[in-house]
C-alpha cells in the first residue's frame, strides 16, 4: 500500500478554467489540490489531494478526531478548498476526512455515483446556503420595578417575575422562528434543521445567549437579498430575542449522504 491516501473535498461540475483554479490551492496537510475526472463523463470531477496514510488510516484518524487542534487545522483547510471552488462552479461538499486508497478508487466512486451526483449538482446550481440561528437572552428583557415590599415578598416577586420574563422571551422566540420559517417558505428552496449549539460547541462559536434554533436554508442566488431582509427583521419588536444569519456558504447541509459503497457522506453543516 502507498504511504499516501487520496483525500476528497467535493464533487464539482468541471467548469471551464477549473483545473487552473485548483492548481494553486493547498489543502489538508498543505498538499497540492488536483481534479480527478469521470472517464465516462468529464463534466464531473472529484477534487482531491494526497495525505499521509499514517494520519488518515482508520485507527490513527479516530485518535486525531479527539485532538481539537488537529481537527481545526484539517477543517480549515477542507473548507478553504471548498469555498475557493464554490466561487467558480457548483460544489457538492463531502464529509471531513473522506479518504480513499488512491486516485483510481476515488475515480471508481465518482463513476459509480455519476447519475446521483449530476442530479444533486443540478439541484444545487445557482444556490447558496445560509445559516440562521435564534438566541434567547432573558436578561435582556425589561423587568418591572419592584414595589416597596418586605425582603421575603420581594424575593418571591423577583422569582415569579424572572419566570414570567423567561416564558415571555421563549414565546417571543417562537414568534421569531415562525417569521424565519415564513421567509424560508417564500424565498428558499429547502431547509435543514441542525441540533442547537450547546456546551463546548456554543462556547467555540462565541455564542451569547441560549441557542434555540439552528437551521440551514438553501437559497437561490437571486433571492438572497430578499431572504436576508426578512430574516434580519424576524426579531423586530421582540425583547430578549436575537436572530443571526451567516453565509453565504457552499451548500454543506444539502449534500446527499452516500452508502458505504459510494464512500463519502455529506458534511453536517456550514462552519459555525
Amino acid at each position: 500500500m502507498s504511504d499516501l491516501l487520496t483525500y476528497a473535498y467535493a464533487v464539482v461540475r468541471n467548469a471551464e478554467g477549473l483545473r487552473e483554479t485548483t492548481a494553486p490551492l493547498r489543502g489538508v496537510a498543505d498538499s497540492p489540490v488536483s481534479l480527478v475526472t469521470d472517464t465516462g463523463d468529464d463534466q464531473l470531477g472529484l477534487v482531491v489531494s494526497h495525505v499521509p496514510g499514517q494520519d488518515f488510516q482508520e485507527d490513527a484518524l479516530k485518535q486525531h478526531l479527539e485532538d481539537l487542534e488537529w481537527l481545526e487545522a484539517v477543517a480549515r483547510a477542507h473548507h478553504g478548498v471548498i469555498e475557493a471552488l464554490a466561487e467558480r462552479t457548483t460544489v457538492l461538499p463531502l464529509r471531513l476526512a473522506t479518504v480513499y486508497l488512491d486516485d483510481n478508487r476515488a475515480r471508481e466512486v465518482l463513476e459509480a455515483g455519476r447519475t446521483m451526483f449530476a442530479e444533486r449538482l443540478a439541484r444545487l446550481s445557482e444556490h447558496v446556503e445560509w445559516g440562521v440561528k435564534i438566541y434567547v437572552e432573558p436578561s435582556a428583557a425589561p423587568a418591572v420595578p419592584a414595589a416597596d415590599l418586605t425582603p421575603g415578598r420581594a424575593y418571591l416577586r423577583s422569582r415569579r417575575q424572572q419566570q414570567s420574563i423567561r416564558d415571555t422571551v421563549y414565546q417571543a422566540a417562537r414568534k421569531a422562528a415562525e417569521r424565519v420559517e415564513a421567509a424560508g417558505r417564500k424565498h428558499a428552496s429547502d431547509r435543514v434543521r441542525h441540533r442547537v449549539q450547546q456546551g463546548l460547541l456554543a462556547d467555540a462559536a462565541g455564542a451569547v445567549g441560549e441557542n434555540v434554533v439552528n437551521d440551514a436554508y438553501l437559497v437561490p442566488l437571486k433571492r438572497c437579498d430578499d431572504f436576508l431582509a426578512d430574516v434580519t427583521h424576524a426579531a423586530d419588536g421582540l425583547d430578549g430575542v436575537r436572530v443571526e444569519a451567516t453565509g453565504p456558504w457552499a451548500p454543506y447541509s444539502f449534500a446527499m449522504p452516500l452508502d458505504e459503497s459510494g464512500g463519502a457522506a455529506a458534511a453536517e453543516g456550514a462552519p459555525p
